[in-house]
């Protein structure tokens, strides 16, 4: 699943290839159908993102939006477009570009109040910092309500969309890792100085994930070229400290990074440099 830099990057990329121009929208697929019908020929005239959830806004039309969930994806090209898959939930051309959602976990024409509503239910997302209603509470003093008084893990509580919104399973490991605290520690033994800590990396390490594209979590003292290593060889890109390193040396210490799986998904740490 994609994480929220990926979506907020997403919402960018929207905005450069189909903003304040009139949109033809269509749903090979047919299950968007009705709502594309509508929305066709509208201008794009905004796109936002809150965590894994994006909305692309239509003015008085509505908002879509979009979840790409497990299996989602959203690709980009340059017009005149191919004939579209009839897995394509939802296709928007304008003069240059196309882009082609498939797969989706949730596509969707909403109202105003229920893109708001969406957004209540999350929690804060380190991508949304800044003033205006809504990126009240950007600054994760309400993530720290809800932790600093939780006995679940920290590892679990960073998953919790309603806690945290946008950090998914690599930001999760590899930012507990740079703070050198053990995954399931619960949330209460934080330190207030250790959460502030965690949230400025996240905002930091999300802003580049947006900018680059990718996740990259090591420091500059540890890259491949400073340590002498031979890069990172994945699928995911980017260079990491423990994700999907399961029984690897540490890059620190050489402890055997160890793996369980922890909130329905596979967790990565090293007991060497992240003890109780």
């Amino acid at each position: 699943m994609p994480e929220g830099h990926t979506i907020h990057r997403l919402a960018e990329d929207h905005l450069a290839r189909f903003g304040g121009r009139p949109v033809r929208v269509s749903s090979p697929q047919g299950k968007f159908s009705d709502s594309a019908a509508l929305l066709d020929g509208e201008v794009l005239t905004g796109a936002d993102a809150h965590g894994k959830h994006l909305f692309l806004g239509f003015g008085g039309a509505g908002w879509v939006h979009v979840h790409l969930g497990l299996f989602g994806k959203l690709g980009f090209g340059t017009t005149p477009a191919p004939p579209p898959a009839d897995t394509v939930r939802l296709r928007l051309v304008t003069e240059g570009h196309y882009a082609d959602l498939r797969g989706p976990t949730t596509c969707a024409l909403i109202t105003g109040p229920e893109k708001q509503a969406v957004h209540d239910r999350l929690g804060p997302d380190p991508l949304r910092t800044g003033p205006g209603p809504l990126r009240a509470g950007g600054d994760g003093e309400r993530a720290w309500a809800r932790i600093s008084r939780s006995r679940t893990t920290i590892a679990a509580l960073l998953m919790d969309q309603k806690v945290i919104a946008g950090v998914g399973n690599v930001y999760r490991a590899e930012v507990l890792f740079r703070h050198g605290i053990d995954p399931y520690r619960p949330g209460k033994e934080l330190t207030r100085a250790e959460w502030d800590a965690v949230w400025a990396d996240l905002v930091a390490l999300m802003r580049e994930g947006v900018r680059h594209n990718r996740i990259d979590t090591v420091r500059p003292e540890h890259t491949p070229e400073a340590m002498g290593r031979p890069p990172r060889v994945d699928d995911h890109g980017g260079e990491v400290y423990v994700y999907r390193r399961a029984r690897m040396a540490c890059l620190l210490c050489g402890t055997e990074i160890a793996t369980a799986s922890l909130a329905a998904r596979n967790l990565f740490w090293c007991p060497g440099c992240q003890r109780r």
